[in-house]
């Protein structure tokens, strides 16, 4: 198993946050978010936003700690990360495929 979790930084709603990652899999990750009963609205593309206070307890699971950079530097040489600019890209070409407001008529 290859979860992943940062030290919880990311100031948002009045705490901070980590970010649960598989170097693996999407379904690894969605499995592991599971057993440790994180909802899967906490799921954003590529990773689980997590409080600060479940930190400890996704450790004690089986999450391995390491710094943010070595998260990200891994989680895009498993091919798995999912870069903003992308994501937002990515929605914009659907709603166009799906004829959306502004698709060009063929």
């Amino acid at each position: 198993m290859a979860i992943l979790i940062d030290p919880p930084t990311w100031p948002a709603h009045g705490t901070t946050f980590s970010h649960l990652v598989s170097d693996v899999s999407h379904e690894e990750l969605h499995d592991f978010a599971e057993r440790a009963k994180i909802s899967r609205r906490a799921f954003d593309h590529d990773h689980y936003d997590v409080p600060a206070h479940l930190y400890d307890a996704l450790v004690e699971l089986g999450a391995t700690p390491v710094r943010s950079r070595e998260l990200v530097q891994r989680l895009i040489a498993s091919g798995l990360r999912r870069r903003k600019h992308l994501r937002t890209s990515q929605k914009i070409d659907q709603h166009h495929e799906h004829g959306g407001a502004g698709a060009h008529a063929q």
